[in-house]
């Protein structure tokens, strides 16, 4: 049986709840980081058969699971607001600092932009007595723009 992304995530999502797994636990079986893996879940990456099989292992899943995160995605999405909170603060973000990173990113680099694809992303805990802070760091390779 060829599962969907959709149908893959699913089964994903609750084989991690039934053993109490976290994202950083499934990426320690698969190799790689946990970012990816869990964007790789949630069907917006693939990974390659070794992990795709370890992950699958990881949380006693079939190779049905396996086969359909070895599978290239279609990455999506709606253009409509978020509603998720946590989702929708990204949103806000982007949309009220999208033109000065754009505007900073060319100052210091130039006319292009920033890989999604030669990309990794980080995201920490910072422990403060004000509140907890949430640290993402985005780190992509510089593309120019080339004349032509």
């Amino acid at each position: 049986m060829t599962l969907s992304k959709t149908e893959m995530t699913a089964t994903i999502l609750e084989a991690k709840e039934g053993r109490s797994a976290t994202w950083a636990g499934i990426a320690e079986a698969t190799g790689l980081h946990e970012v990816y893996v869990t964007s790789a879940c949630y069907g917006m990456n693939h990974l390659d058969a070794e992990a795709a099989d370890r992950l699958a292992a990881f949380l006693d899943l079939g190779p049905d699971v396996s086969k359909a995160l070895q599978a290239f995605p279609h990455k999506h999405w709606d253009k409509t607001i978020p509603t998720d909170p946590v989702i929708y603060r990204f949103y806000e973000a982007i949309n009220v600092y999208g033109d000065t990173m754009k505007a900073l990113i060319h100052e210091k680099f130039g006319d292009g932009i920033m890989s999604a694809i030669d990309f990794t992303m980080d995201i920490d805990k910072v422990e403060d007595p004000k509140g907890d802070r949430v640290k993402i760091t985005w780190n992509g390779k510089f593309l120019p723009y080339k004349s032509w």
